[in-house]
C-alpha cells in the first residue's frame, strides 16, 4: 500500500479514535477516558517496538520524547474536554492547526516560512476566527464553546511534533513507545491525584479502548506511511483526522454547523494542510 493510501487510512483512524474520546468524555471523567484509552495504546506501540526490533535510544533522545509524550497528554486531554463541552465540528478543525507550533518553533531558530505557508497560517487563522464565534443568537460570551480548550490541543499537539521530531535520531519507533508510556503514567497520576473514577460508568469501557485501538493504528500507519513516501505529502493528509471527526458528529450526533462555521473548517484544515507541506 502506497504512502498516500496510508495516510489517509492513519487520518481517518486519528479522526475517529478522536470521536469516540469526545463521545466518551461526555459520560465519563476525561482524566479517566485519557488514561485508559492512553494504556490500550501502550499495549499497542510497545508491541509493535518489539516486533520491528528496532534498538532502545539513549537518554539524549527519550528525554525529548518523554517531553513530547506529556504535551501530547495535555493536547488529548484538552481535546477530548472540548468535545464533551463543545461542538466536535468546530473543536476539531481548530487542534488540526497545530503544525504551525513546531512552524514557529523552526522560525525561532532561523528557519524562515515559505511562501505557502505563510499563506497556510493567514487561512488557518482565519478559519479559526470564524470557528470561535458563537451562534448567532446565543447569549453567551461570543466565543464558542470548547474554543479555548481546542487551542491548547493544538499547541499539546504540536509540541507533541517538535518533541518527537528531536527524538527520532534515536529511532521513531521507541521514541513512540516512551511519549506513550509517558502519556500514560502521567493521566494516571493526575487521575490518581484528582481522586477521579479510575472505573468507567457500566458499558463504557469498550468505548474507552476503542480510542487507544484507533489512536495506536494511526500512528502505526503514519510512520510506516514516511518510510514509503514524501513526508510532506504524509503530514497534509494525516492532518485531514477531522473530517472523520466531524463526518461521526454528523452521522450519530446530529450536529449542525452554521455556514460561517463550516466556511472556518476549511480554511482550518486547508491552512494546516499548506503549513504542513510548505
Amino acid at each position: 500500500m502506497g504512502a498516500a493510501a496510508l495516510a489517509l487510512l492513519g487520518a481517518l483512524s486519528w479522526g475517529t479514535g478522536d470521536f469516540f474520546g469526545g463521545l466518551a468524555s461526555r459520560k465519563a471523567h476525561v482524566l479517566t477516558v485519557l488514561a485508559l484509552s492512553q494504556a490500550v495504546g501502550l499495549v499497542g506501540v510497545l508491541g509493535w517496538a518489539l516486533a520491528s526490533g528496532a534498538s532502545v535510544p539513549g537518554a539524549g533522545d527519550a528525554l525529548p520524547a518523554a517531553g513530547a509524550g506529556a504535551a501530547g497528554a495535555v493536547g488529548l486531554a484538552a481535546l477530548y474536554r472540548g468535545m464533551a463541552v463543545g461542538a466536535m465540528g468546530i473543536v476539531a478543525p481548530i487542534s488540526a492547526v497545530s503544525p504551525a507550533v513546531p512552524l514557529a518553533v523552526d522560525a525561532a531558530r532561523g528557519v524562515v516560512p515559505s511562501a505557502l505557508q505563510w499563506g497556510g497560517i493567514a487561512s488557518a487563522m482565519a478559519g479559526v476566527v470564524l470557528l470561535a464565534r458563537e451562534p448567532s443568537g446565543s447569549r453567551g460570551t461570543g466565543l464558542a464553546a470548547g474554543v479555548s480548550l481546542a487551542l491548547v490541543a493544538a499547541l499539546g499537539f504540536g509540541l507533541f511534533v517538535v518533541g518527537l521530531d528531536a527524538a527520532s535520531d534515536g529511532g521513531a519507533t521507541w521514541a513512540v513507545v516512551i511519549a506513550r508510556a509517558t502519556s500514560t503514567a502521567l493521566s494516571l497520576a493526575a487521575l490518581l491525584a484528582l481522586a477521579a473514577p479510575i472505573r468507567p460508568p457500566t458499558g463504557l469501557l469498550p468505548t474507552i479502548a476503542l480510542v487507544g485501538v484507533f489512536d495506536t493504528t494511526a500512528n502505526v500507519l503514519v510512520a510506516v506511511a514516511t518510510t514509503r513516501g514524501s513526508a510532506g505529502v504524509v503530514a497534509v493528509l494525516s492532518a485531514l483526522y477531522p473530517l472523520a471527526t466531524i463526518a461521526l458528529a454528523r452521522l450519530f450526533l446530529a450536529e449542525r454547523l452554521a455556514r460561517g462555521h463550516r466556511v472556518g473548517g476549511v480554511l482550518a484544515l486547508g491552512g494546516a494542510a499548506l503549513v504542513a507541506v510548505g
